[in-house]
């Protein structure tokens, strides 16, 4: 269904590449909303974007990969997780539009095992063609940025024209300009669909898609949209401090200078902890609901995340008032199968299901 989407004319000066299929649905998920005090709960599956398994990272790379065609580039850099959802999506961009792509690995998670560092998104990067490099540390940015930027520098010595993906929150989060778009098509389809919401949780990590859609709410004026972030990657202190940061640049991208302000700024992070990549009680608690109730898969480092955040508030009441809520499934289904050794012990089932398990096996 083609609609007009609000919010084209404020990212229009900037160049873009065509890669994902949108408009992404709009669900109801009317069980898991009974289950846990939602009378109006929707979900926008941002995991059907289209490339490579889709996800969140799919509407910043079509203004990175535009940025990178404008400036004639012929490869491109990222830095991220071992699992990174970015990573595995940039470099499918990379091979669609028949670019190189260079994939810095950090090391932002302490124990992994040999299931993380060779399936999920790894596998992906691999088919893909990605170049893999690694980066012994996991909570420097600034760091990983400029290891990045001299790979870049020799690349280009060597006679490429490289164009680097910052992860930084010193860099301007052109990415976001992709959820400025999702902010309009969202106002787009629930009015098209007859749809009442005031509510949208969403994660909030490198603040990409946070950014976008806060910015992209309050430009078109829908300053009765409360925008609920969910920490995946820092505490809510040093979060509110980045996203700060990248409110006032993202305004500054679609020219409208002071756009929000720290009242906007609504952050939680009660199921992010105990820390990045880490499984949590409420976290698995929410992957089985999502799964079980609305046949829906999550992820363990993000979505899952941030679906625990939202149950967790809803059960406290936090939503007993809102119109409608909706849910941003920012998608990274391939971190479950880097997950699996965990997921299995999780989702184990009861022992006669172990017990039929273990007879079918011989054990």
């Amino acid at each position: 269904m083609q609609l007009d989407n609000p919010a084209e004319n404020l990212v229009a000066a900037h160049p873009r590449a065509a890669l994902g299929h949108f408009p992404t649905p709009l669900e109801a998920m009317d069980r898991l909303g009974a289950e846990i005090g939602v009378d109006n709960l929707w979900i926008k599956r941002e995991d059907c974007s289209g490339l490579a398994f889709g996800g969140n990272k799919v509407r910043p790379l079509e203004f990175y990969m535009g940025a990178a065609q404008a400036a004639g580039a012929d490869t491109i850099l990222i830095t991220g997780a071992v699992q990174s959802n970015f990573m595995r999506t940039a470099a499918a961009a990379a091979a669609k539009l028949g670019l190189t792509c260079h994939v810095q690995l950090e090391e932002r998670v302490d124990g992994a095992d040999a299931t993380y560092r060779r399936s999920g998104n790894i596998l992906l990067n691999r088919m893909f063609g990605a170049h893999f490099h690694h980066f012994p540390v996991g909570e420097d940015e600034s760091a990983a940025d400029d290891a990045v930027v001299a790979r870049a520098a020799a690349l280009r010595a060597a006679g490429h024209r490289p164009y680097v993906i910052p992860l930084g929150a010193e860099h301007p989060p052109l990415g976001g300009l992709g959820y400025v778009l999702c902010a309009g098509e969202l106002l787009a389809q629930t009015a098209a669909a007859g749809i009442d919401f005031d509510t949208v949780v969403v994660g909030s990590g490198s603040g990409l898609t946070h950014a976008g859609l806060l910015a992209g709410f309050r430009a078109l004026g829908r300053d009765d949209i409360r925008v609920a972030a969910m920490c995946v990657r820092r505490d809510a202190d040093a979060q509110r401090q980045r996203m700060a940061r990248r409110m006032a640049m993202m305004a500054d991208l679609i020219q409208r200078p002071g756009l929000t302000g720290p009242a906007d700024l609504e952050i939680d992070d009660q199921a992010f902890f105990p820390s990045y990549g880490k499984l949590n009680a409420a976290t698995e608690e929410a992957l089985g609901l999502f799964a079980q109730r609305e046949g829906l898969l999550l992820d363990p480092v993000y979505s899952g995340k941030v679906a625990a955040g939202m149950i967790g508030r809803a059960r406290a009441g936090d939503f007993a008032a809102a119109k409608g809520v909706i849910f941003i499934h920012t998608g990274g289904q391939p971190a479950l199968f880097a997950y699996e050794p965990k997921l299995t012990a999780v989702f184990a089932g009861d022992s006669a299901d172990a017990a039929a398990e273990a007879a079918a096996s011989g054990a």
